[in-house]
């Protein structure tokens, strides 16, 4: 068994733009074994994402910690095997909807 940090050689961050929790994560069509040094965990998630998943979700399949399934998620998205679609955030900054929402939850 390989410690989760040995897995992403003690990196704490993926590179490049951040990796929402809730993001969409899809394979490329076509994409195949990565043509880099990858570790067998990436072959898991690039066979994960065959159908889109959400990057919570892929963590619970291949049972790692967030942060680890993030960095991994960032190097086949650097060697363009996945794409990463962020939360839609129309109508979030809303003061009025977000008032709304926090008055009928005291309201509970």
């Amino acid at each position: 068994m390989v410690r989760p940090y040995a897995l992403i050689a003690g990196r704490t961050r993926p590179s490049g733009q951040a990796i929402d929790l809730i993001a969409s994560v899809c394979a490329v069509r076509g994409a195949s074994a990565p043509d880099f040094d990858c570790e067998p965990e990436h072959l898991r998630l690039l066979r994960m994402c065959r159908v889109p998943a959400s990057v919570a979700d892929l963590a619970a399949g291949l049972d790692l910690p967030l942060g680890v399934v993030r960095v991994l998620i960032a190097d086949l998205r650097d060697h363009g095997l996945v794409t990463v679609t962020g939360p839609a955030t129309a109508g979030l900054s809303d003061g009025r909807i977000l008032k709304e929402v926090a008055d009928a939850l005291r309201r509970l």
